[in-house]
């Protein structure tokens, strides 16, 4: 049986139409049901969603009414409803629920390199998408709290999308498709920086100095805050005319070096951008990018790239790492174990677990540390290269160490939507969220400080 739950409520058996639920709490329950799958969802969530937490005295037992019915309708389907503990849980089994089935094509999408198979799989998923999440089931306050991940999966598959289409040369077919998302999303900094790559290569050089300029006003009055530096690059290429980003192939708002794909540097701080990731860390099925630790490799270049090594390091730790891939699959776990409890230690001052992990990392590293002269006289602290390939951990660790003895760790903001986490440095005090738009900040959610 299919599920179909992007857009109005859908079941369909065979390729017909079914009807399930003869009211639309029913079907509502039920598409609640299906967005966690195999999960057992507890009555008092269900209760608090399906009445947006104003239950009538009866809820309870509506709720149990309706989960009579619905296991009548989907008995001769072979779909069954289980009481668990406190809770319901659809149990797995060959339907399929559309929600899945999208998260699983853009998830693909985002690890193919191939841009035409990309562009193929983001085709297959936008296809499934007929509107908002259970749009005629549930009521505006509902379809709010349900509905942000899976938006902002959409616009991530979008800007996917419309990235592997550049890739082939298809400028003239983004132009179409993000001019209208960008006008909604104005404040959105990955799309805006893909819109305005389409623009240049469409000989369009005014249109996207124009729309740059209109994103950076908006995030100067919205946010008390100057576009990332992915965006500002973009912009600088266009300025200056750079045939890097009229040329085929990648995207020159994506932040790869050495063929690596790293975090945008947003944070303020090497340590910060050590501990965030594209997606942000509250989701609980991560959106393609979201973990950009992936290898050893990267981990070498990105400390190269944030300037907590020198070119000579990273060369020679590529090259130990080719040759001792064990010792440095061990060194990047160790790696992931400190950005957690970095992480933590911002976020949560009185963690004193995490701060002794960060502590006790520090101070291997500066037993590992070389004071030599810059330019023009400066000193510099650096891992020295005896370090071998536990040179990016001790770096990353110094570098976490130094902010949480500055006064400016008392400037770390977290963003407030619990579907982000972004740590960013904010002088200012003002801003109210991260100015990514991967969160979809609310305008009543005030940020967090760390």
């Amino acid at each position: 049986m299919e599920f179909r739950l992007l857009g109005p409520f859908e079941a369909r058996h065979d390729d017909r139409p079914v009807e399930l639920g003869s009211r639309r709490q029913e079907r509502c329950l039920l598409g609640l049901l299906l967005l966690d799958a195999g999960a057992v969802v507890p009555t008092d969530r269900l209760i608090d969603l399906l009445w947006n937490g104003l239950p009538p005295a009866g809820a309870r037992g509506a709720v149990q009414t309706y989960i009579g019915r619905l296991r009548g309708a989907l008995k001769p389907y072979g779909v069954r409803i289980s009481t668990r503990g406190e809770g319901y849980v659809v149990e797995d089994g060959g339907h399929r629920v559309d929600v899945d089935e999208f998260g699983e094509l853009v998830r693909a999408a985002g690890g193919a390199a191939d841009p035409a198979e990309r562009v193929r799989l983001l085709d297959r998923a936008l296809a499934l998408w007929r509107g908002p999440l259970l749009a005629a089931e549930a009521d505006g306050e509902l379809r709010d709290r349900l509905h942000g991940p899976w938006e902002e999966l959409r616009l991530v598959a979008v800007e996917l999308r419309a990235e592997a289409q550049l890739a082939l040369g298809r400028h003239g077919r983004v132009i179409a498709e993000l001019t209208p998302l960008a006008a909604r999303h104005p404040t959105r900094e990955q799309l805006v920086a893909v819109l305005m790559t389409a623009l240049y290569r469409g000989a369009r050089r005014a249109d996207a100095l124009r729309l740059y300029r209109t994103t950076r006003e908006l995030l100067v009055a919205d946010f008390g805050v100057e576009p990332g530096s992915r965006l500002r690059e973009v912009r600088r290429r266009v300025l200056a005319g750079d045939d890097r980003l009229d040329r085929v192939g990648r995207p020159a708002y994506e932040v790869r070096v050495r063929d690596e794909a790293l975090p945008w540097s947003v944070g303020g701080h090497p340590a910060l951008d050590f501990c965030n990731t594209f997606a942000g860390w509250g989701l609980g099925s991560p959106l393609p990018g979201a973990e950009w630790l992936r290898g050893y490799r990267t981990l070498a270049v990105w400390a190269g790239h944030v300037g907590l090594a020198d070119e000579v390091s990273v060369n020679r730790l590529l090259h130990l790492a080719r040759r001792d891939p064990d010792t440095a699959e061990a060194v990047l776990a160790e790696t992931r174990t400190l950005r957690a409890a970095l992480y933590a230690s911002l976020v949560e001052p009185a963690d004193r677990r995490a701060f002794d992990v960060v502590a006790r990392a520090a101070e291997a590293a500066a037993r590992n540390l070389v004071f030599r002269r810059e330019g023009e006289g400066r000193g510099r602290w650096w891992v020295a290269l005896a370090a071998g390939l536990r040179l990016p951990l001790h770096a990353a660790a110094f570098s976490g160490a130094q902010l949480l003895a500055d006064a400016s760790r008392f400037t770390v903001q977290v963003c407030a939507d619990e579907r982000c986490g972004w740590l960013f440095l904010d002088e200012s005090g003002r801003r109210r969220w991260c100015s990514l738009g991967t969160c979809g900040g609310r305008a009543d959610a005030p940020c967090r400080s760390a």
